[in-house]
């Protein structure tokens, strides 16, 4: 099976959509996109406003350009118009604790039992017994609090006095006042909310007088340390630094002047009234946004308006306490935003924002306690939820180091790299081709981050060489600027190439293969591309010495790019996806360069065989919807009922089952045992082989003692932290000890049920030790290294059905497809890697030999 070529822009893209600032935070100076829109949850921890989430896929994320920055409206008219329901990727933090309900219910329900507890003043002795009680304390608040003295008490000298100051004012705060800050810390951080909207009525007296103690202006000694450029920024974005004075929010009253900040205030019915007096019209929010700012753009009176003084008179008064001007008393001269924002601002009452330098302070805070460039609602309580629950977890040595950022300079340095990173990708990746234009921005963000680059790297080997401990290195260089440089460098090769600057896109990928520091999950890539540039392009930019015959220069270097293919194949870093295609072209490249057969390389025992088809038939159903009845939303349905299609289940009494039960059914009938587990079997499997290997005890990965893995699972540092371990492991299941090592895990964790990732209890010990005896040792070896090399992307993707057959001591896989299914990257990357094992895997045709239409219910 041939695989699809990937290109700079797509092989380990950045995924996701990002999300600006207003352009009132003057956080990026450049044009970044639409912001996205709110999207609905129905497990929001922040009962007062479940729509504020936003989606978000993979790869590191800066805290700055990723929070959720919609303006505090109601938009669920714009929602169904534009928006699309997704749901959140859990943080590393989040995906290394174990799933404990996290919703409003469940955190309402334990601070009611605790309520009428005695509330210890010390945060820590309340954490320790769990006492919480409504009005004076909030699981909220306490996990914000617990994230900064843990930070102030082992990394301190991240932070300077201006900062530390913030700190202290911080404590001095009302526990009502923190209360609002991290409520509003978790929603929209940069945008207005209206103050008489914010509904935490419950839990505070007085939401004004708590407003106000955050907007109240406070001092700021002198800072020691100065401002510090980086490569691609030479300061920090406008705004974001702590001046001589500094307030914890913002006030609306003076501030909010433009037309655009104003409106994205208003829900729908204010919008409407707006609209009708300025006499614009839209089908929903976006579109009467949309017409009233151009309306306001293209003019500069409101004589046409129809306007009377009557209609505006308590808006000027509210805005000047009655005293009015001659000047604003003349409405053809008065400018229409200024009019517009009077009677938006009139409507809406005071607002409040959080003040942009502190809210980066906390997200500091936060990326250094949760070792994470994103968080949410629930990373900030899953951990406390997850030490109340009553979970047993593995046994492994808890280690929080505070040499994570060394110095304040390569934190702040690091901060700058994600922010220069994520500038690189909104314009590669978000915003469609980016033009000459845009590549030329970003090969002049490569060129300031090369140099750079080369010194980091030069650092980060000293210190793997001398520093760091045996495998500590691996995780601390995740938060290494060296890290997100390489990324940089990365995407700067593909920049490179479209300019056609192929000799320099040679040596920089050179430079990426020659280190073995950083992105290693990409040396594939890396050996792909340079081996395709000495084959083609390399002989014409750097001849030879001493050969001037044109096709014995191009000889020269396809025996190079032959060298090279050899290398990446024999790189352990380098991925088995990537083999086919090196494979492939040192087949070529032998055939071109006439070496001889005995001299050839053969790789007859990869065992790349095509997926097996095979067609099951059965009887489908098609529900029919009276046409009278349908809801506006049915199109919504209607897709789904084109994509899972229903069928009779007749080897169980004939019932409605999906197209994999149905399959499933059949295969059982031809001797099979299986499970539709699409993963879960094969999680489980590498949960129990692996169990020591995961709580091996690596500096840094356990930073709480209630995790189900370490925090470098989904990284591509987990695999060469622990390569010993591994890949001592791999060879004794390849000799046949998995069932030895199934068992005794069992007996040692199932009485416990032990918190590990991917382990489902619920699958009996005799049907995996059952499947271990059909599974080829060599090939489940295989399957658990594509596992441990890249767990996250590996999660989904595999065959839907788990076959095995103990007569014929076989295991199989089988990708159901019905009528409108197709094959998706990840599951054809499976089927490759799994036919490349020897695995038999057969792609299941489900073909309806009757179809029954029945009405729907």
């Amino acid at each position: 099976m041939v695989l699809r070529s990937w290109g700079a822009t797509d092989h380990n893209a950045m995924l996701g959509r990002g999300v600006p600032h207003p352009a009132s935070t003057k956080f990026h100076n450049d044009d970044t996109g639409p912001a996205a829109k709110r999207l609905k949850t129905f497990e929001s921890t922040d009962g007062e406003d479940s729509r504020d989430v936003s989606g978000d896929e993979y790869a590191l994320r800066t805290p700055n350009a990723y929070r959720n920055e919609t303006a505090d409206s109601e938009d669920e008219d714009a929602l169904e118009d534009e928006g699309k329901l997704t749901s959140i990727r859990p943080t590393e933090l989040e995906s290394a604790l174990p799933q404990v309900k996290t919703d409003k219910e469940a955190i309402e329900e334990y601070e009611a039992m605790r309520a009428a507890e005695d509330v210890p003043e010390d945060l820590k002795s309340r954490l320790s017994q769990r006492s919480w009680t409504k009005g004076k304390s909030s699981i909220y608040v306490d996990a914000f609090n617990l994230a900064l003295e843990t930070v102030l008490e082992d990394e301190g000298h991240l932070f300077d006095e201006k900062e530390m100051e913030v700190f202290n004012q911080w404590r001095a705060l009302e526990y009502e006042a923190q209360y609002l800050y991290v409520r509003l810390f978790l929603r929209k951080t940069s945008a207005w909310h209206r103050i008489n909207r914010l509904g935490y009525y419950s839990d505070i007296a007085d939401l004004p007088a708590a407003a106000q103690v955050l907007q109240s202006v406070r001092q700021l000694p002198k800072s020691s340390a100065g401002i510090q450029s980086n490569p691609g920024e030479l300061a920090p974005p406008e705004g974001t630094v702590l001046e001589s004075n500094f307030s914890f929010a913002d006030f609306s009253e003076g501030t909010i002047t433009s037309l655009e900040e104003a409106s994205s205030l208003l829900n729908l019915e204010e919008l409407k009234t707006i609209a009708k007096e300025a006499k614009v019209q839209g089908k929903n929010k976006s579109e009467l946004l949309k017409a009233l700012r151009r309306m306001s753009q293209h003019q500069s009176g409101l004589g046409w308006v129809g306007l009377k003084r009557s209609d505006s008179e308590h808006t000027v008064a509210s805005e000047s306490g009655g005293n009015e001007n001659d000047e604003d008393d003349s409405m053809s001269d008065m400018n229409r935003d200024k009019h517009f924002v009077r009677k938006i601002m009139a409507s809406t009452g005071s607002c409040i924002r959080l003040s942009l330098p502190t809210l980066k302070l906390f997200e500091r805070v936060h990326l250094v306690f949760y070792r994470s460039t994103e968080w949410t609602d629930k990373s900030l309580t899953t951990i406390i939820l997850a030490r109340i629950s009553r979970r047993n977890f593995p046994d492994y040595i808890v280690s929080r180091s505070a040499n994570i950022f060394p110095t304040r300079s390569e934190l702040l340095e690091f901060e700058a790299a994600l922010r220069t990173q994520f500038k690189v990708d909104n314009i590669l990746e978000f915003n469609g081709n980016p033009g000459k234009g845009g590549l030329e921005e970003v090969l002049s963000i490569f060129d300031e981050v090369y140099p750079r680059w080369k010194v980091l790297l030069k650092e980060e080997q000293r210190k793997e060489d001398r520093v760091y401990e045996s495998g500590e290195g691996a995780y601390l260089r995740r938060f290494s600027p060296a890290w997100v440089y390489t990324r940089i460098v990365h995407k700067g090769t593909y920049v490179l190439g479209r300019f056609k600057m192929y000799e320099r896109e040679h040596e920089v990928t050179s430079e990426l293969l020659n280190q073995q520091l950083f992105h290693a999950a990409r040396r594939g890539a890396w050996y792909q591309r340079k081996a395709l540039l000495e084959e083609h392009y390399m002989y014409n930019l750097q001849p030879p010495s001493g050969i001037s015959d044109p096709e014995q220069q191009k000889r020269h270097w396809k025996r190079i790019s032959l060298r090279t293919c050899e290398a990446g194949l024999q790189d352990k870093d380098c991925h088995m996806i990537y083999h086919y295609d090196l494979q492939r072209r040192i087949r070529k490249l032998e055939k071109n360069l006439k070496i001889p057969k005995r001299e050839q390389h053969d790789f007859g025992h990869v065992l790349l065989s095509q997926p097996v088809e095979v067609t099951v038939e059965g009887i489908q159903l098609k529900k029919e919807y009276p046409t009278n009845k349908r809801r506006v939303s049915a199109q919504g349905e209607e897709r789904q009922r084109s994509t899972k299609t229903i069928w009779v289940d007749e080897a169980e009494g004939g019932g409605e089952c999906s197209v994999e039960a149905m399959c499933l059914s059949d295969y059982r009938s031809r001797g099979f045992k299986g499970y539709h587990a699409e993963g879960g079997i094969i999680r489980t499997l590498f949960a129990y082989l692996f169990y020591d290997v995961l709580f091996v005890y690596i500096p840094n990965v356990f930073q709480t003692a209630y995790q189900t893995c370490p925090l470098d699972l989904h990284t591509d540092a987990f695999f060469p932290s622990r390569a010993s371990e591994i890949n001592h492991r791999l060879v004794e299941i390849a000799n046949g000890s998995a069932a030895d090592i199934i068992r005794a895990v069992d007996e040692r964790e199932r009485e416990k049920r032990t918190c590990i990732i991917g382990l489902n209890w619920d699958f009996e010990l005799d049907d995996l030790l059952e499947i271990i005896s059909c599974f080829d040792g060599q090939a489940l070896a295989t399957v658990c290294k594509v596992m441990a090399q890249e767990y996250r992307m590996r999660g989904g993707g595999m065959p839907d059905l788990f076959l095995w057959d103990t007569e014929k001591k076989e295991v199989v896989f089988s990708e159901v497809k019905s009528e409108n299914d197709r094959l998706s990257d990840t599951q054809r990357l499976w089927i490759h890697v799994l036919t490349g094992a020897g695995i038999r895997v057969e792609l299941c045709n489900a073909v309806a030999r009757e179809v029954r239409v029945v009405d729907a219910e």
